[in-house]
Formats: C-alpha cells, sequence, structure tokens
C-alpha cells in the first residue's frame, strides 16, 4: 500500500463547509481558468492564422513559379513549361496541385463609375474546392476553349457594391494596353475574403481573355500556383522545384512575398506565448499559495505524524499528492470550459467581429489537439513540480510544537 497516496486521498475531502473547502475550490479554479484561457487563446489564435493563411493560398498557391523579367507590372511575361519537367513537377513528392493563371490590369465601368481591377486568369485545373468558402453568391466562372465577346467573371463583394453589380450584370472591362482593349463581361458570382489585398481590386476570370489580349498560344501562361501536401516542407519543396525549372524560371514563396502579413502573424504567436508563461506564473504562484495554506492548517496533523516516527519525506509526499489531486481536477474542469467554449463559437459563431478590421465576420476556432495536449501536459508538469516548494517548510516544524499549535 502506498501510504502517503491513502492519507492524502483520505484528507483530500474537507467538507462542503470547511476552510480547506474553499482553499480546495480556489486552487481548481486558478489552474482551471489558467489553463482554459491558454487553450481558448491558442484555439482563437490558431484559427485566426490559418483563416488568414487559407485566404492568401487561395488566390496565391503556396509557391509561383514566373519567367525570369525586368517587367515590374502587375502582368507576367508569357511562360511554358516543357512537358518532361511539367511531367517531373507533378510527380515532385512534395506538390499536392498545380495550376496556371495570367493578370491583366484593367478598369470596369458602370453607370459612369469607374473602378481600377486586376483581371486574374484562371483555368480548369483551378482548385474550386479551396474557393467555395470565400463565395457569397452566384456560381464559379465556366471554362470555354474560345473566347466569345461576353465571358463570366467574379467580382469581390466589395466591388460589387462600390458599382451596384449584381448576379448577371453587364460590364465593360477596359484593359490597360497600346492601344486600350474591351472585354464585355458577364458578373458570374461575388466573393469576399476579407482582405484588403484580394477585395479592393480582384476579378476572377477566364484565362483565355488574357490569352487572346497579348496574342498567347494556348499553352502561354502568366504563371503556375503550386499547392503543397505539407506546408512545413515548404523550403525542401521550393528547393526541389527550382531543379525541376529550366534558367528562364523562377520561384517564388508566398510567404516572401507577403511578408508583412506573416510576419505580423508570427509576432501575434510570440506575443501568445508570453502571454501563456504568465498565465502559467500566476497559476504556480496560486498553487504555492494554496498548499503553504494547507499545510498550515494541518500542522497539528503533521506534529502527531512526526510524534509517531512518519518522516519528513513521507509528509511532504502526503501534501504533494494531494496537491497533485487538485492540479488533475483543475485540469478536467479548464480542458471542459475550453472544449464548451470552442465547440460553441465554432458552430453558432457568438462571438462576432468586424471583417473590415478583422479580416474575417466572426472569431475562428482551430481545434490544434497536439497543442491542447502539449498545453495540459506543461501545466501539470510545470504547477506539479513547484509544488515541492512549500512543502520544505515541514522540515521546519517540531513535533511538540505543531501539537501544541492552535
Amino acid at each position: 500500500m502506498n501510504l502517503p497516496y491513502f492519507i492524502a486521498k483520505r484528507i483530500s475531502d474537507p467538507g462542503d463547509n470547511s476552510f480547506s473547502a474553499v482553499i480546495h475550490k480556489i486552487a481548481i479554479a486558478s489552474v482551471a481558468l489558467g489553463l482554459a484561457i491558454m487553450m481558448i487563446a491558442f484555439f482563437v489564435l490558431g484559427g485566426f492564422q490559418e483563416n488568414i493563411k487559407d485566404k492568401i493560398f487561395s488566390f496565391s498557391g503556396h509557391i509561383q513559379i514566373r519567367k525570369l523579367s525586368l517587367n515590374n507590372s502587375y502582368e507576367e511575361e508569357p511562360i511554358v513549361i516543357e512537358a518532361e519537367r511539367m511531367e517531373a513537377l507533378l510527380n515532385d513528392p512534395y506538390l499536392a496541385h498545380i495550376q496556371e493563371y495570367a493578370h491583366k490590369p484593367g478598369l470596369i465601368s458602370k453607370d459612369g463609375e469607374v473602378y481600377g481591377v486586376l483581371f486574374k486568369g484562371v483555368g480548369p485545373s483551378f482548385d474550386k474546392s479551396l474557393f467555395d468558402k470565400y463565395m457569397v453568391e452566384g456560381e464559379f466562372i465556366s471554362f470555354n476553349d474560345s473566347i466569345s465577346t461576353d465571358s463570366e467573371v467574379m467580382v469581390s463583394s466589395k466591388m460589387a457594391k462600390n458599382l451596384g453589380l449584381k448576379i448577371g450584370d453587364k460590364v465593360i472591362n477596359y484593359f490597360i494596353m497600346d492601344p486600350p482593349k474591351t472585354r464585355r463581361v458577364t458578373v458570374k458570382g461575388i466573393f469576399s475574403t476579407g482582405l484588403e489585398t484580394f477585395d479592393d481590386q480582384m476579378m476572377i476570370g477566364d484565362i483565355n481573355v488574357v490569352r487572346s489580349l497579348n496574342g498567347w498560344q494556348n499553352d502561354q501562361v502568366g504563371g503556375y500556383e503550386v499547392y503543397l501536401k505539407n506546408l512545413d516542407d515548404i523550403e525542401a519543396a521550393d528547393d526541389s522545384i527550382i531543379s525541376k525549372l529550366s534558367i528562364e524560371h523562377y520561384t517564388e514563396r508566398v510567404d516572401n512575398k507577403f511578408v508583412q502579413i506573416f510576419d505580423w502573424l508570427n509576432l501575434l504567436s510570440k506575443n501568445v506565448s508570453i502571454f501563456i508563461w504568465l498565465i502559467l506564473l500566476v497559476a504556480s504562484f496560486n498553487m504555492v499559495s494554496v498548499l503553504f495554506i494547507l499545510i498550515m492548517e494541518r500542522t497539528q496533523m503533521i506534529g502527531t505524524f512526526k510524534a509517531l516516527g512518519a518522516s519528513n519525506g513521507l509528509i511532504r509526499k502526503i501534501f504533494t499528492y494531494n496537491g497533485f489531486r487538485l492540479v488533475l481536477k483543475g485540469l478536467l474542469v479548464g480542458n471542459a470550459l475550453a472544449i464548451g467554449f470552442a465547440f460553441i463559437q465554432d458552430f453558432f459563431h457568438v462571438i462576432p467581429l468586424d471583417a473590415a478590421n478583422y479580416y474575417m465576420e466572426y472569431v475562428p476556432i482551430d481545434w490544434n489537439w497536439s497543442v491542447t495536449i502539449g498545453l495540459n501536459l506543461l501545466t501539470l508538469i510545470l504547477v506539479s513540480f513547484v509544488l515541492i516548494i512549500p512543502t520544505a517548510i515541514i522540515a521546519r516544524i517540531k513535533p511538540v510544537t505543531a501539537i501544541r499549535f492552535d
């Protein structure tokens, strides 16, 4: 029989109305609230980061392949990847998907209003599943082998609001060329990402529109967007892709292209990490204080045990086990609070956000179970470790004085 654990279990239930019961509840609440706040912080931070990244990747891929050029405009030089090199790319173990694109700057006009746009042409290889979550109204465009005088486009909800566009409206798109060219387009869908970089100017249409304007061949594109199986392998994947391209082609990682956004997200992670350690420090301090109080309240019991021959180590184990039980109860309550809140927010979106400032309409949740388990283990280990500190006072308690203590 484990005598310290047996005694700790017997004294762990102090009764509902005793002072020790209040102290036990405070200890459990301290650990529970600390863990719940840490878990919620990571749920929300992870959701926020993943939400922003998904929006960027949906429009740009993880890595872009383009032709080397001194051109600094929005347009790209036409690129053609030979069949052998393309087959090698498609068989690359890091790649999940590759799709073509091309950009063309222009203006759209409706009822006297003019709006600057960046026309992004995409092809049948475009992964619609990544874009479905951002569709507000209408449908994704359909693709044709040849371009007629009237092609389909998708515009942002911000652009549609500013120009009063609705599904089925026809507008004239003026492309900035020498001489300028026009195309009549029909609004097929309306999307919203919440990111000004895309919603302010992006119009999505058929890549054949860009080909016809630039006089490109059917196999020429502005570039390729590459999606990886695992974003953590982006550096290795970038090196692998470069090795399969010709010298006139280069790659650009999206985290470098939008470096300001990704630096901002990384800064948020650092701030949350500091916040987590502060919470752990407070929770540890609270547990030390609680155990000090419990030891002082049990001074007579400690004196009796010592008078009966119990060693300081045995008595210290009793209070360590007692504190450990409080920590476990706190972890259970904290997990219930955090997971309950995250579940309600994830499914019912009870906490809204201003999309203009936060790039999303509600607080997002990322169910990262590895982080959840890590936080539980970190809290359990750290708080349990500091329980050793207050038990050191037991060695200073003398049996005679303790038994007479009142």
